[in-house]
Order: C-alpha cells, then structure tokens, then sequence
C-alpha cells in the first residue's frame, strides 16, 4: 500500500491539478467562500495540493497532519477570535480534511466535519471538484452560521484558494 501511495504521488502533476482546478473553478470557490462569510462569523481557507514530495512523503504524512501543518504556515490559527477554519484537498489521495481553530471545534465537532469531508470526497470520484468544493463551503456555511452568527468584523484572511 505504501508503494502505490508513494506511486501515486510521483505520478500526479501540477497539470492534473490544473486541469481539475481551472482559473474558472478557483474564481468560483473565492466567490463561494466570500459569500459564505457574510453569513457567519468564520474565516475559511481553502488549500488543493497536488501531491506529496520528499521525506514527508516517504515518511508517509497522513493528509490530516498535512492539513495541519498547512493550517499553521497559513496562520489560520492566528484570527483574532480563533474563528480559522482550513478545507484541505491532497488531490493524490482524493483526501479531505477541515481543520477548525479551538473557537469553532468547541462547538462543531470532529464528526461533523468528518461528514462534509465525505461528501466533498465523494463528488471528487465523479471528477467535480468545483461542485464539491462549493458544497463542501456551503455544509460549512451551515455549521458556522448556527454557532458564529455574522458580525461587522473585518476579512482577516484571504477568500482566494491557494493551490500547491
């Protein structure tokens, strides 16, 4: 099993991750995200990484410790109501992960998000990653909006997916 992750990493290109998330797709998600925050008091950050290289990969990173290593260089973390929350995709894995700051795990749990990540994960088989990802922001929506109401606080993180 190992090899063939590893394999499957090797063999997943920029070009994949380009032709799944298309400038078109990604301007989508930046207006999906946008949008969901004027309805909650959340941040959202949204991450498509293509693969896996070197030691994390040998090492065999799992995508939840990936996602939150990501959570900390993006500094998700570092809102000032600890209302950060991360979407991850490892695009190799056909994996998602959401990885919510304390503020917002305290009153969604890890079941939940485990549940948006299904859901996500399983329009990504049929190959819509623009339709998942955009129902995945909406699940979230949902979620945050019951427990973060929306408030006059200021965007403090960027809505633009960032693509590795």
């Amino acid at each position: 099993m190992k090899t063939q992750r590893i394999l499957k990493h090797l063999l997943t290109t920029h070009g994949q991750v380009t032709r799944a998330f298309p400038r078109s797709a990604l301007n989508a998600i930046e207006k999906a995200i946008k949008s969901s925050e004027t309805a909650h008091a959340g941040e959202i950050r949204f991450v498509v990484e293509g693969a896996l290289d070197g030691m994390p990969l040998l090492k065999g990173q799992s995508p939840k410790e990936r996602a939150i290593e990501l959570f900390a260089q993006l500094r998700v973390w570092d809102t000032e109501h600890n209302n950060g929350l991360l979407i991850y995709l490892l695009l190799a894995d056909r994996a998602v992960e959401i990885v919510a700051d304390r503020g917002i795990h305290a009153k969604v749990g890890a079941e939940e998000w485990r549940k948006v990540c299904h859901q996500m994960e399983t329009a990504f088989k049929q190959s819509n990653y623009e339709g998942g990802v955009i129902s995945g922001v909406q699940a979230v929506t949902q979620h945050l909006a019951q427990h973060f109401p929306a408030d006059d606080r200021a965007n403090e993180l960027s809505n633009r997916p960032v693509v590795l």
